[in-house]
């Protein structure tokens, strides 16, 4: 095929927005004719192409808005999670919920242990997992979710706020437990939980084992309350071990060792 007429050709290409096409299209030319394919045949393969092409950039499209949308602290996936590193993590269970089928039913996960073992990377990737499959996400701290609804309910738009918070998938809500939550914001945080039960899912992570979530919410029946809500349909992950920080610490040699205490005369 002369130049002048390959250029006419992606001129055609550019013109009728057929980009995928358009840039492949000496390759095709060539393998086409390698293998003697009929003029129907061609352009069935041509035009099949262009249209997985811009289906999977629509597709893309998407979970970048989702994603956006979801405000993740950062971007991490499961395939970077250092599973030898947490070997009390089941990864069967994990990569379980990566499939998403707990969202079809609303069913909630709970990922509970000390601080800096992994909970926030695993509830970031199960999100982004959730994007990825079409679903809307929003991400929050337990303290910034309790500000906020605090600031509605002074503002009198806590009902359009609820609704807001009711419209995802799924809700994650991390660090449960690291900042003591009042009864007023315990009031709000129940009534969140009640108006996504059966109806969304919520991922919660926490350093505290539920037994102290009377504590952390100020009142033993309203946290009995929130977690019999939360349990009733759910996933509960119990990951023991060292904190990844303080293992990278101690890799660089920044932490010290503690000295032994001696016993007293």
């Amino acid at each position: 095929m002369t130049t002048p007429q390959l250029d006419r050709l992606a001129g055609h290409c550019t013109r009728l927005r057929l980009h995928r096409v358009g840039v492949e299209l000496a390759t095709l030319l060539e393998q086409a004719a390698k293998r003697e394919l009929g003029y129907a045949d061609f352009l069935d393969e041509v035009l099949g192409l262009e249209i997985q092409s811009k289906h999977a950039k629509h597709v893309a499209m998407h979970v970048a808005m989702h994603v956006a949308m979801a405000r993740f602290p950062f971007q991490k996936g499961l395939e970077s999670f250092d599973w030898k590193f947490q070997p009390s993590i089941d990864p069967k269970v994990i990569k379980e919920l990566a499939t998403g089928r707990y969202l079809v039913d609303g069913d909630n996960v709970l990922l509970l242990g000390p601080p800096g073992v992994g909970k926030t990377h695993l509830a970031v990737a199960l999100g982004l997992t959730a994007c990825t499959l079409g679903l809307r996400t929003m991400f929050t701290t337990a303290a910034g979710l309790i500000t906020t609804l605090g600031k509605a309910l002074y503002e009198n738009r806590l009902e359009e706020r609820l609704k807001v918070l009711t419209q995802p998938t799924l809700l994650i809500i991390d660090e449960i437990g690291y900042i003591p939550i009042d009864r007023q914001g315990a009031n709000l945080f129940f009534q969140l939980i009640s108006r996504r039960y059966e109806r969304g899912s919520v991922l919660v992570t926490s350093n505290q084992s539920l037994g102290a979530w009377g504590e952390v919410f100020g009142d033993p029946v309203i946290a009995s309350a929130i977690l019999d809500r939360l349990l009733h349909h759910a996933t509960t992950v119990n990951i023991k071990g060292e904190s990844y920080r303080l293992k990278e610490k101690r890799r660089a040699g920044l932490l010290r060792p503690v000295a032994p205490v001696e016993p007293a005369e």
